[in-house]
């Protein structure tokens, strides 16, 4: 891919120069990244508009949601995040600590 248009999408997408199907495509990948709560029907008319057909939007909604998901998951984890050292660490918060047991009462 081109290096300017890598930049432009980083800077503003919206801005890059990009197709109409691909600027409608990121708007509902954005609205759905922010709250897919919002996502609506609407939306995906017009994602038809630009030229997506069913299986095309539930490809882009999979594959967001997707990335969202394992993204979330690595955040929680602290996947590619500095942790702090060991021996900072109390107990069973440190890493690879074996659980303790429950017990019932």
């Amino acid at each position: 891919m081109d290096a300017e248009l890598v930049e432009a999408l980083r800077r503003d997408y919206t801005k890059a120069p990009i197709s109409k199907q691909d600027r409608a495509m990121l708007d509902y990948v954005v609205k759905l990244t922010k709250d897919a709560t919002r996502c609506s029907p609407a939306d995906h008319a017009r994602l038809r508009e630009a030229g997506f057909d069913d299986r095309g939007i539930l490809q882009i909604t999979l594959i967001a949601a997707w990335f969202n998901y394992i993204n979330r998951v690595a955040d929680a984890l602290g996947v590619g995040r500095d942790l702090p050292d060991a021996a900072s660490f109390t107990g069973s918060q440190r890493p690879n600590a074996k659980p303790e047991a429950v017990t019932s009462r």
